[in-house]
C-alpha cells in the first residue's frame, strides 16, 4: 500500500486493505466482467462504506466474511448494485438521437420492411435509471411520428435492480431538464407532465419501454433482430477481449443496416468486419451474408 493510501485509510471510518480490495474487485469481476484497478479503490470504498453502515458492520473484513457465508447469494446483488456506475442524463450525446431519427426514417421507406409486420426493436443496454430509453422513446414520438402505425418496442436492461425500479416509474427531478440541447427541449416538454418538483413521463412514452434486469456477460434471451442498439459508457469497464466479444454479439443481433451507438470514449480499435464507423461512436452494420 502506498503512503497516500495509508494516510487516507487512517482518516476513514473503515480500513480497506489491499487483500480485501482484491477480494471485492475479484468478485465484482467474476459476477459482471467489470475491471476495477487500484485507481478505483476510493470509489469502491465510498460505495461500499454506505453498505457496511446499513448492515451495522464494523469492518471490510466482516463484509468479506459475509460474502463467504450462506447469505452471500443475496448480498452479491447489493454488492453489484453498489458498484455499478449509473451516471446518465436525458439526450446525452444528442447527435446519436439525430442519427437514430434519420435511420428510422429510412427503415420506414424500406418497401420490404413496410410490407412485413412493421415491427421495430431498439435496445438500451446498460440503461441505468431510464433517461436513455426515455430519450429514445420521446425522440421517436416527436421526430418519427409516422411510426405510430408500426409496433415499436424499446428494451431497457441493466444489471442494477435499483436503477431499473427508478426507470420504471419514469419520474425525475425537474432539474433533469437542465442542460438539454435546444433541439430536444420541445421533444421532452411534449412528453412529460410537470408536477412540482418533478417531471413525470407520459404513459404513451412509458408504454413503448420494457425494463428488464440483464447481465451482459450471460446468455441473452432475445431472438429477434434489433434496428438500433445503444450501449453507451458501459464498455469502458470491461477488458479488451470482453469488449470485443460484446460488440460482436451486438452486431450479430442487428438487422443489416442497423445502428450501434457507443459512448464518447468507447471508440473501437478492433471491431467486427461488417461494422462500419459512420460518425462519432456511431456504427452501422453493413448488408452482407453475415446479416
Amino acid at each position: 500500500m502506498t503512503l497516500t493510501n495509508q494516510s487516507s485509510d487512517r482518516k476513514r471510518e473503515f480500513a480497506l486493505s489491499n487483500q480485501e480490495f482484491e477480494k471485492l474487485t475479484g468478485l465484482v469481476h467474476s459476477l459482471t466482467g467489470i475491471v476495477l484497478g487500484e485507481h478505483k479503490k476510493d470509489m469502491v470504498y465510498s460505495r461500499l462504506a454506505r453498505r457496511l453502515r446499513e448492515l451495522g458492520l464494523q469492518s471490510f473484513d466482516q463484509y468479506c466474511a459475509l460474502l463467504d457465508s450462506q447469505q452471500a447469494a443475496k448480498e452479491t446483488g447489493f454488492l453489484v448494485n453498489a458498484i455499478t456506475t449509473n451516471l446518465t442524463k436525458l439526450y446525452r450525446e444528442s447527435h446519436h438521437f439525430d442519427s437514430m431519427t434519420k435511420y428510422l426514417t429510412q427503415v420506414q421507406q424500406d418497401k420490404q420492411r413496410a410490407k412485413g409486420d412493421r415491427s421495430l426493436y431498439i435496445w438500451s443496454a446498460g440503461c441505468s435509471s431510464g433517461e436513455e430509453p426515455y430519450s429514445i422513446a420521446t425522440t421517436i414520438l416527436a421526430k418519427n411520428a409516422t411510426l405510430s402505425s408500426w409496433k415499436v418496442r424499446i428494451l431497457a436492461t441493466d444489471l442494477d435492480t435499483n436503477v431499473l425500479a427508478k426507470g420504471k416509474k419514469g419520474v425525475y427531478p425537474k432539474s433533469a431538464l437542465d442542460g438539454i440541447d435546444v433541439g430536444y427541449k420541445s421533444v421532452i416538454r411534449d412528453n412529460v407532465h410537470i408536477k412540482e418538483p418533478d417531471i413525470h413521463l407520459k404513459e404513451r412514452c412509458k408504454s413503448l419501454i420494457h425494463f428488464k434486469q440483464l447481465n451482459l456477460l450471460h446468455d441473452w434471451p432475445m431472438k429477434q433482430k434489433y434496428d438500433v442498439i445503444f450501449c453507451r459508457n458501459v464498455l469502458i469497464y470491461f477488458d479488451a477481449k470482453t469488449k470485443h466479444d460484446l460488440v460482436t454479439r451486438f452486431t450479430k443481433l442487428l438487422h443489416p443496416g442497423g445502428m450501434l451507438f457507443l459512448g464518447h470514449s468507447e471508440s473501437l480499435v478492433n471491431k467486427p468486419g461488417d461494422l462500419t464507423l459512420i460518425g462519432q461512436t456511431s456504427y452501422v452494420k453493413e448488408t452482407s451474408i453475415n446479416g
